[in-house]
């Protein structure tokens, strides 16, 4: 989930770019694009932070699911939500 967000923040950056030269390049235009980019790598480390995150937090809940000695279908459920959400990206 996370790359395609990176690939339509890199889309839109491209094509408010290509429509800020269509009339020629002014000092807004080059204001606007370093905006854009800012915009577009500030939301691609969030991504990525997220990313990390999420991965020892999994890690985590898995290690309390297990602190009682006992796997309820309840805590088998929450692994296998957590373990479904890494592999699709989803956070």
């Amino acid at each position: 989930m996370d790359n395609m967000k990176e690939t339509l923040r890199e889309g839109e950056e491209t094509a408010k770019e290509t429509w800020r030269k269509a009339d020629g390049e002014s000092p807004a235009d080059a204001i606007g694009n370093a905006g854009d980019d800012i915009r577009k790598e500030l939301g691609n480390a969030g991504d990525e932070l997220r990313r990390e995150g999420q991965e020892g937090l999994d890690d985590d809940k898995a290690a309390w699911r297990r602190s009682d000695g006992d796997e309820s279908l309840a805590d088998k459920i929450g692994n296998a939500g957590d373990d479904i959400r890494r592999e699709t990206g989803q956070g």
